[in-house]
């Protein structure tokens, strides 16, 4: 798999499909503590159409671990830099829980580089409002030094409400991306996703903006309330996902962004000033 050199980081990315429309590459970023296999269904599943760029942040997945720079600035500072160094002029960005945050920088300080904008259920443009107790980090940082498995499933497992694609597999999966990611990436990026505070900037994000939300997520009021302040969005929420919407519902976040990408977004407001 390549690697690419970007802001001082060896980044891991990869590039699949090609553009058979027109509109250009769709960049996809993960969320904090995860990596590529969140988006990986969606990726496969619109590579018959389209470029899909899929990469992971610094440590995390089979990206370097650096001494720093684990916040959302430099998190999309990264995104712009893989652009740069595949001479993307422009492209539509797609970004997961912490990677909708990033989203959110982008699209306020780079709206030049982007076609459209796609979150999935992203963290509040606000910031996320309560931290976790320092207890509930200590065991975290603890189960993860003593690699204990069972400690991350049995939270996961406890939540399970779609044991069609919720497997052990998958839960196994998700245990390898939190074991494999730095401590400076657990702590620091949960620190920068409680720090983002751009609520007050969404009426200016101008780029067309796709919100995907699970009905199931406990963002959901979040997401709801920041796609009102989005000039030119549109929404859609999958009745029976959680968070990870593109794993409860692959075919219908595929089909959406298919669609969004097509279309753009469409509002009863824009209806009535045509």
């Amino acid at each position: 798999m390549p690697h690419a050199i970007i802001n001082g980081a060896r980044l891991w990315y990869t590039v699949m499909g090609e553009d058979k429309t027109g509109m250009g590459p769709i960049l996809l970023h993960h969320g904090y503590t995860a990596s590529r296999v969140n988006w990986m269904p969606i990726a496969e599943r619109l590579q018959s159409q389209y470029k899909i760029i899929l990469m992971e942040c610094r440590g995390t997945g089979e990206s370097e671990d650096t001494i720093d720079g684990y916040n959302l600035a430099q998190f999309a500072a990264d995104v712009i830099g893989l652009a740069d160094q595949l001479d993307l002029e422009k492209f539509t960005y797609a970004g997961h829980s912490m990677g909708g945050g990033i989203g959110y920088l982008l699209a306020l300080n780079h709206a030049e580089r982007l076609n459209k904008l796609i979150l999935m259920a992203p963290i509040p443009s606000g910031g996320i409002n309560i931290m976790p107790s320092q207890d509930y980090v200590d065991r975290r940082l603890k189960a993860k030094r003593e690699k204990n498995r069972r400690y991350f499933k049995d939270e996961m497992v406890a939540l399970r409400f779609r044991a069609d694609v919720q497997t052990d597999a998958w839960f196994e999966t998700r245990v390898d991306c939190l074991l494999r990611v730095s401590e400076t990436h657990l702590l620091d990026g949960m620190q920068s996703m409680f720090d983002l505070d751009v609520e007050s900037k969404l009426p200016n994000l101008k780029t067309p903006t796709l919100m995907l939300a699970g009905a199931v997520d406990g963002l959901i009021e979040a997401n709801l309330s920041d796609y009102l302040k989005l000039p030119e969005a549109t929404l859609q929420v999958f009745s029976h996902a959680g968070h990870d919407v593109a794993i409860h519902e692959p075919d219908g976040v595929s089909k959406a962004i298919d669609d969004f990408m097509k279309y753009g977004p469409l509002s009863e407001s824009q209806l009535r000033n045509r």
